[in-house]
């Protein structure tokens, strides 16, 4: 669970300093940056498994040249940034599978991530400057634990007295610190550095590197692995219709796909995992999907032996089937995220861009409800039904802004910069007044009520408008909502 970014360098997000809840939404018009921060999040993910250069080559719109590489880095006028630096608090799992299927504990789970990145000019490649891993001790973590939870999720979820750094850069050089032997079992407050290749000569960063590294696990070496998979876990949404309409193979992965390829495939392995009450999970999406569309009465997935696919079918309340490739947009994308919440082993942080699209606007309250309960319920202890999981959306629309509980809404703007004697725009974030996040962070800016009443207030009179708009008419004009004028 990711709590807080902090991004500067990385395309126009510049000194952004943003905290989460388990449900965030950030909204925004096109193109002022909140598409860049679900890209920064997600390539600090794939940072965290894949070389560098490789990393690069996956945020969207770069095509691994030179530069492209380049334009990963803030620009501004014809200059760009020469390093970005990341910094992430996150919350681990406790307990976690490395990659050679052992069980592995961590004995702190509330961490700071920190990286710096270089654009080196004469290899035309990015290098790694500075990576960081610092526990977050116990007595510490209300401090950055910003959003409201309660006690019981706290204790379920926060363990750890650690106090000393994991990994450092010290001199240009990458450290491992180790808890010394004492003998007794019990942990120092000191470390051991053990200083390895310069940083800016590593392919990898040191944490997408922990099993391979570490033969024997130590209280390191196992929350290295934690952080590892926890970042690994972070992932986008970009339900397709298309992808959603596909049959599977038999053979076919049983996790939903970024684009939501798979569908069948994971519907039909989550009732499996039910053992003998695979029905109780076809009947708790349908019962899902009832909230958006009428007539439903059972949600199933065709197993055809002979032809080696699965396909979803809908029943409705009068016995008619129908299969995937006949339903609506918005019924397979409600659909999916149905299933996403019913599948417990999709952990992390979910990223998902508009998904508010297809869905009628009376039907967006029914989604946003919908995704709040795919996080998890700081009210509660982390445990089975109610997983470490957390939900990230981005919209544009005035219908999500309106319906969101206003502690969950983040805005996102463009603002101008001044830098060198030149100005540029960046990415600025804020939220409302009175809110967890503008009590714990006086020094961010709040958005301004007028920004605010752009997505709330009906669209102004466009005098280009041939006729009557429908908004315009006299006859609606007493059911529309109004708001006093700031």
């Amino acid at each position: 669970m990711l709590t807080r970014l902090k991004v500067s360098g990385f395309k126009n997000l510049v000194d952004v300093d943003v905290s989460f809840g388990p449900f965030t939404c950030i909204a925004g018009g096109n193109g002022v940056g909140k598409s860049n921060l679900f890209d920064a999040i997600l390539f600090l993910s794939a940072l965290a498994e894949k070389p560098i250069m490789e990393a690069a080559m996956l945020v969207r719109g770069n095509n691994g040249t030179p530069s492209a590489l380049k334009s990963l880095f803030n620009r501004h006028g014809d200059n760009y940034d020469n390093k970005m630096t990341s910094e992430a608090e996150m919350i681990v799992p406790k307990k976690g599978i490395d990659d050679l299927g052992q069980e592995v504990e961590a004995s702190n789970t509330f961490l700071r991530y920190s990286l710096e990145l270089g654009f080196n000019e004469s290899k035309g490649g990015l290098e790694l400057l500075k990576e960081e891993l610092d526990p977050i001790k116990l007595g510490d973590a209300p401090n950055h634990l910003l959003f409201h939870h309660e006690k019981a999720w706290f204790d379920s979820s926060i363990i750890g007295e650690r106090a000393i750094p994991i990994i450092s850069t010290e001199n240009g050089l990458l450290m491992f610190y180790q808890i010394p032997d004492i003998g007794d079992g019990e942990t120092g407050l000191s470390g051991i550095g053990e200083s390895t290749l310069p940083v800016n000569t590593l392919p990898k960063t040191a944490l997408s590197t922990t099993s391979i590294r570490t033969a024997l696990y130590s209280i390191e070496s196992s929350i290295m692995i934690m952080a590892k998979k926890e970042m690994q876990s972070w992932r986008l949404l970009l339900l397709d219709p298309l992808a959603l309409r596909e049959p599977d193979k038999i053979n076919a992965p049983n996790q939903l796909g970024f684009d939501g390829s798979h569908l069948p495939s994971t519907l039909y392995n989550l009732s499996k995992a039910n053992g003998n009450d695979e029905s109780r999970v076809y009947q708790a999406i349908a019962n899902r999907l009832s909230e958006l569309i009428d007539g439903v009465s059972k949600i199933s997935v065709d197993r055809d032996e002979k032809r080696e696919l699965m396909t979803l079918e809908l029943t409705d309340r009068k016995g008619t089937k129908f299969a995937a490739r006949d339903l609506s947009d918005g019924t397979l994308r409600f659909l999916a995220t149905a299933v996403i919440e019913a599948d417990e082993q999709m952990q992390g942080l979910i990223c998902f861009e508009e998904p508010e699209n297809s869905i009628h606007p009376a039907r967006i309250p029914a989604m946003i409800k919908l995704l709040k309960y795919i996080a998890t319920d700081v009210k509660f202890p982390v445990e089975e039904g109610n997983p470490l999981r957390q939900v990230i959306v981005n919209t544009h629309s005035p219908a999500v802004v309106a319906q969101v509980p206003d502690d969950t809404l983040i805005i996102a703007e463009l603002r101008e910069t001044l830098r060198d004697k030149k100005r540029f725009k960046t990415a600025r974030f804020s939220w409302l007044p009175d809110t967890w996040r503008a009590i714990n962070q006086p020094t961010i800016r709040v958005v301004d009520k007028g920004t605010l009443l752009t997505y709330l207030n009906p669209v102004p009179y466009e005098s280009e408008v041939n006729g009557i708009r429908v908004i315009d008419r006299e006859d609606l004009q007493e059911y529309l909502p109004s708001y006093p004028e700031d």
